[in-house]
């Protein structure tokens, strides 16, 4: 007898993260966000080069955005840095990083909204009440990890790592001509609890901040002499 897939929630909340694939994810949007996809990824394209890299790359490209999600609805706050402390991002944390913002095309997108929406119910829906917010600080990034020949792209150059906040999203936007970049996750211990690539578009991580480290392994062209580079959007949920 055929047994009903446990839901991303359900995944999530045993576990402390899920691998969820296109197929399963895209059950998860609209409509609307689907039929403008296309023109959602595209914006990657116009990212900005992240300059406060503490191991002198010029291989990741970035944009960023803050909002605030309650049963109100999502609103854009106004824009500010984006902060780690050294205890969670030993590289380049310790400093108040300004990037691009994220163009308001792009944050007022049906896709970017109905991520964000999704986001809002699965992280409030498994946050216990005694603890869940009235309204959650949630900070978008855009990244474009680039590879060229001799010289691997870093996901996540700090290793492997805890970003501080409650519920992180790594959703899978685009790869082009690169190997690699799988990612890990490892329990408080440090002890390996799975890996997975990302590799379609809309294939996500779901991770519990609070329960296990993640890290994604470099990136490597495969063919030299064209472009090479992986896309992602990370969305992360923090109590204010």
């Amino acid at each position: 007898m055929d047994t009903v897939p446990e839901t991303i929630a359900a995944r999530l909340g045993r576990d402390g993260f899920v691998f969820a694939r296109a197929v399963e994810f895209r059950r998860m949007l609209d409509e609307a966000a689907l039929r403008y996809w296309d023109e959602f990824a595209a914006s990657w394209d116009a990212l900005g080069v992240d300059t406060y890299m503490a191991d002198g790359g010029r291989y990741r490209r970035r944009r960023h955005a803050v909002f605030s999600a309650s049963d109100a609805g999502i609103r854009r706050k106004a824009h500010q840095p984006h902060y780690q402390s050294r205890d969670y991002n030993a590289l380049n944390g310790g400093i108040a990083r300004w990037f691009e913002p994220v163009a308001e095309a792009v944050a007022e997108h049906p896709a970017m909204k109905a991520l964000l929406g999704y986001c809002h119910q699965l992280f409030d829906e498994l946050t216990p009440a005694e603890v869940r917010p009235e309204s959650w600080h949630v900070e978008v990034h855009q990244f474009r990890i680039e590879a060229r020949p001799g010289e691997a792209g870093k996901p996540t150059p700090e290793g492997m790592h805890r970003d501080g906040v409650d519920w992180v999203l790594v959703l899978m936007i685009r790869r082009e001509n690169v190997a690699s970049g799988e990612t890990t996750i490892h329990d408080l211990q440090r002890r390996p609890l799975g890996s997975f690539t990302l590799t379609e578009p809309l294939d996500a991580a779901l991770v519990d901040d609070s329960r296990v480290f993640h890290g994604v392994t470099p990136v490597l062209p495969l063919e030299a002499g064209k472009p090479a580079y992986r896309d992602v959007m990370v969305v992360t949920f923090r109590r204010e």
